[in-house]
């Protein structure tokens, strides 16, 4: 059963104990103010209106989630790994924040069963539950600040992840190996991006070109820009592969 629930006048109101019952198996322990959460659960798909015209999904918090969850990698990776370099960092930092990995993430941890969307399931939105995780991350920050946020996520998220030494040892950030094989080349690299809006699940879906030196190299459709990025970066890391240009 939801924890959303709609009244006859076509509102929505939230059962808020059952909502706390299950944001706070996620959290392990009990949020503090409980309306910082709900919105974090609100897809754009199911986006509703106040009375006062507000309209509420969880786009915000996930863009203030990305940059919290960004700041508290990178502190915990500069501090476990003392010895690595900047290039480094930033890659195993780019693979612990990758999509798969994040949706990955937060179906182990049941974002699943909190989610409201209208996506329907023949859609190619596939990330969705990673970028609740992220806007659960925007709205703990909110809630409880950045030390009990870095303890959820390096504790509760990261720490006894099985696959994290898999995560660290392989790259799969295709865009970045494109970008570091294009500079040492003296190539030059643009992305092109088209975004075409779906009226019926009320979500957009991007398409991206990659050129090098002005010939494509890859297309990738997502339904963020980042995912169309990495698909269009694999197909081009692919394609310098077979025409002998890796070294």
């Amino acid at each position: 059963m939801s924890f959303l629930r709609k009244k006859h006048n076509g509102t929505y109101i939230f059962d808020k104990r059952e909502f706390s019952n299950r944001l706070r198996k996620i959290l392990g322990f009990r949020p503090g103010n409980l309306s910082v959460y709900e919105m974090a659960f609100i897809h754009r798909s199911a986006t509703y209106t106040l009375p006062n015209g507000d309209k509420i999904n969880n786009e915000r918090l996930e863009y203030l989630g990305d940059a919290v969850l960004d700041a508290v990698l990178s502190d915990y990776l500069f501090q476990r790994y003392s010895d690595a370099d900047e290039g480094v960092l930033t890659k195993i930092r780019a693979r612990l924040v990758n999509r798969e990995q994040l949706n990955e993430l937060a179906l182990i941890i049941g974002i699943n069963n909190l989610l409201i969307s209208h996506i329907n399931k023949s859609h190619p939105t596939k990330y969705l539950y990673g970028d609740a995780l992220e806007a659960l991350i925007g709205s703990l920050f909110l809630d409880k600040g950045y030390s009990k946020t870095r303890k959820f996520i390096i504790t509760s998220l990261f720490h006894d992840y099985p696959d994290l030494k898999k995560i660290i040892t392989t790259d799969s950030d295709y865009k970045s190996q494109v970008f570091q094989w294009a500079q040492k080349h003296n190539k030059q690299i643009s992305f092109n991006y088209n975004e075409d809006y779906d009226f019926t699940n009320k979500s957009s879906l991007f398409t991206t070109v990659l050129r090098i030196d002005h010939e494509i190299f890859g297309e990738g459709t997502g339904s963020s820009k980042k995912e169309a990025e990495q698909k269009a970066a694999y197909e081009a890391w692919l394609k310098i592969g077979r025409i002998g240009f890796i070294e």
